[in-house]
Parts: C-alpha cells; sequence; structure tokens
C-alpha cells in the first residue's frame, strides 16, 4: 500500500477528509493527493504521521504496527477488565481527538 492509500485508509477510519488534513496540519491545500507521484517534505509527512498519532515509518510502508494498538494495550493494563470493545474503542478516539485539538 503506497503512502497516499495509506493516509486515505487512516482518513476513512477516521471519518475525515483529504482538505481536512490539510487544513488542520497547514499543509496546502491539495498536496497530499499530489504525493501518489511525487515525495513529500519530511516536515509534511511528520505533520501528517503527528495528526493520526501513528510513525513516518508507519506511514511509508515501513512499520505495520500504527500504533493503535500499542495505546489500546496501555489503556487495558490500567482499567479494570470490564471495558467493552465499544468503550475501548471511545477511549481510544478521544485521545487521539485530544491530541490533535491541542496542536492547534
Amino acid at each position: 500500500m503506497g503512502l497516499l492509500d495509506k493516509i486515505k485508509q487512516l482518513a476513512s477510519e477516521r471519518s475525515v477528509t483529504i482538505a481536512e488534513i490539510e487544513r488542520a496540519t497547514g499543509i496546502s491545500n491539495g498536496q497530499i493527493r499530489r504525493w501518489d507521484a511525487s515525495s513529500p517534505k519530511a516536515e509534511n509527512l511528520a505533520k501528517v504521521a503527528d495528526y493520526f498519532g501513528v510513525s513516518t515509518d508507519y506511514l511509508l510502508g515501513r512499520d505495520s504496527k500504527n500504533g493503535t494498538s500499542s495505546q489500546a494495550e496501555l489503556i487495558a493494563a490500567h482499567i479494570d477488565s470490564g471495558v467493552s470493545d465499544e468503550e475501548m474503542t471511545q477511549i481510544i478516539n478521544f485521545i487521539e481527538f485530544t491530541k490533535k485539538n491541542n496542536k492547534k
């Protein structure tokens, strides 16, 4: 899976558009879609990785672990085992939302 496909997948999972990612990260309009044919600047790649809470290696396909499962493992280790899958998903989504909004 290429870089743009990976970003589209993450965007879809979080119900955001590429344009919303560009606005939130300060990347110029339409720039991310061009990454299918050209390489991004390292700083822009890092901004997108930070936005999603993943590593740049994950975006580039060098690392298969995106960080979400490790967040879930950390949370699960500190919370009573009675937490449902839906509640765990809500906790993780809240953490990602908070990280995203603290960068603004």
